[in-house]
């Protein structure tokens, strides 16, 4: 990596060599690396993904043991847990960028959607999810938002929104300019990860 690579391009970079099929990662993964860990960890990006098994994000974007730090929930919904995982890895570890990971055919995103389109309602603990989502699809079908896949990249976009407004410290580094948090979307075809800005490019 050069020493004026971002850390979002030194993701995009690494996803590019995942989707090619040429891994630089597996080096970083073997049994050198892990003995260079056991005392301390400086990841350079926190990952706020889908549990979906089809997202692993350590190797959708080519990077090794100890570069990531991961958080991973069902449709990547916040609750005080995740608030504080992320903010001990800003916080404490010094980390400079967060990327909201969301993807094509979210079953959590999908769940939310039922809820407010149809007022379908899951069972058990997964209403809870779904309840978490259902403002940003709401939210997003306000913003013109017709398909699964448009809502789903609004709602990564829209979950920067409420990780600011729920965490002082996130927003406060956000603002003096130590922090910078990415939407994006996952793209289970073709395995590219994209950033999301507007509802054009979260299909």
């Amino acid at each position: 990596m050069s020493e004026f690579e971002s850390p979002w391009a030194r993701l995009q970079a690494g996803n590019q060599r995942w989707i090619e099929g040429n891994s630089a990662a597996d080096v970083m993964r073997g049994a050198a690396r892990r003995g260079e860990l056991t005392r301390s960890q400086n990841p350079f990006a926190v990952v706020l993904g889908c549990a979906d098994s089809r997202v692993p994000a350590e190797i959708l974007f080519d990077q090794g043991l100890g570069d990531l730090f991961v958080v991973r929930t069902a449709g990547h919904v916040l609750d005080a847990a995740v608030l504080g995982s992320v903010e001990y890895a800003v916080a404490v570890l010094g980390v400079p960028l967060i990327v909201i990971l969301g993807h094509e055919e979210c079953g959590a995103v999908a769940a939310g959607a039922r809820l407010v389109d149809d007022a379908q309602v899951p069972p058990g603990h997964i209403r809870d999810i779904a309840e978490r989502i259902a403002p940003n699809i709401r939210r997003a079908r306000a913003a013109g938002a017709t398909t699964l896949g448009e809502a789903g990249g609004l709602h990564s976009l829209y979950t920067v929104d409420l990780l600011r407004q729920r965490s002082h410290l996130i927003d406060t580094a956000v603002r003096q300019g130590s922090l910078d948090v990415v939407p994006a979307q996952y793209c289970l075809v073709s395995g590219n990860v994209a950033e999301v800005r507007e509802l054009a490019r979260a299909a």
